[in-house]
């Protein structure tokens, strides 16, 4: 792995909040049947693709993947909740705070600081 860790870290961020858009892209496409969020979809997904190949080149695979899928799951539950308004239950929750202690696990005994 390359010298300047904190760049991989900063990359994958960017690569997970377009991700996090891309999905958001997703259901407003209602099934790829609204034009401009289809098409905003893929530049989003794209770009939140490539960030992660480059983010790659300082963190370790499993470990940048685990976390931009966990980090992902998470902030788009909370995106249907406040901007689609849909319901969570209980042990839902509580399999989501499951990600976020694996997510921040993995982050804590990453080698990669």
């Amino acid at each position: 792995m390359h010298e300047g860790i904190g760049w991989g870290w900063i990359l994958l961020t960017f690569a997970i909040l377009l991700e996090l858009a891309g999905t958001t892209s997703m259901k407003l496409s209602a099934g790829f049947t609204k034009l401009w969020p289809s098409i905003l979809m893929f530049l989003l997904y794209g770009a939140s693709f490539t960030l992660l190949n480059f983010a790659l080149s300082y963190i370790q695979v499993g470990v940048a993947y685990a976390i931009w899928s966990g980090v992902g799951i998470v902030l788009i539950t909370f995106v249907g909740i406040f901007l689609f308004k849909e319901m969570i239950n209980l042990q839902q929750m509580l399999w989501m705070s499951l990600i976020v202690i694996g997510v921040i696990g993995l982050k804590v005994s990453s080698k990669v600081v």
